[in-house]
């Protein structure tokens, strides 16, 4: 909310939740979905690995009023990779499931995010965007580091332009941007339709602002 006030924002997206957390309702899952209406447009994002179940969570993401439900494929911590996260993009049999899931139980928009892979060996961040396209997906936010990586060495923004020359759906940029200067020059060299920004957001929350400006 401090963020949206400051102005230049125009999409947040919740901490991530985990579907089989949202079947066995606790407080830290109502935190987590808690909203207001001045941060509209907003996105929950789930997490799982379960198609029955992140397509149960999704209606009720629906149910809670987003306007926009997410499903992570990105988070390379060793818990979310047992159960969803970057682990997906090893199984993608298992993800089109998913995704044909989650978009068959709900009426709002549905996006992901992805990492480009699991390793330099494993890249397949095209695959997942043209498969993600394919399964109705209206929108996709592409993280250009693998899993292996974690948060180390440079955001691969040439992968962000491949997915984007791949896919008609909307490519969301993110990675390595530390300044308004950053996003400019990933959205100028990717051609990406759109630029997310996540651990400066906590260093500079007006960066947002300053990017508009």
């Amino acid at each position: 909310r401090f963020i949206k006030r400051l102005g230049g924002c125009g999409l947040i997206m919740t901490e991530f939740v985990s579907s089989e957390g949202m079947i066995r309702p606790n407080f830290r899952t109502q935190r987590y979905l808690y909203y207001e209406e001045e941060e509209r447009p907003i996105t929950a994002q789930i997490f799982g690995a379960d198609p029955a179940n992140l397509a149960d969570a999704a209606r009720q993401i629906e149910d809670l009023g987003f306007d926009i439900v997410d499903l992570n494929l990105g988070c390379p911590a060793k818990k979310v990779v047992k159960c969803g996260g970057s682990g997906l993009l090893r199984d993608l049999r298992l993800l089109e499931n998913i995704l044909r899931a989650i978009r068959a139980a709900v009426q709002i928009p549905f996006t992901i995010k992805l990492r480009s892979g699991w390793s330099d060996d494993e890249i397949v961040a095209m695959q997942v965007a043209r498969l993600a396209e394919d399964c109705g997906v209206e929108a996709l936010a592409v993280h250009p580091r693998t899993r292996l990586q974690g948060f180390s060495g440079r955001a691969r923004w040439d992968i962000i332009q491949q997915v984007k020359q791949a896919v008609r759906i909307p490519v969301i940029g993110n990675g390595d941007v530390f300044k308004p200067e950053d996003a400019q020059a990933l959205h100028e060299q990717t051609g990406c339709d759109a630029v997310m920004i996540g651990r400066a957001a906590a260093s500079n929350p007006w960066i947002f602002r300053q990017m508009a400006e």
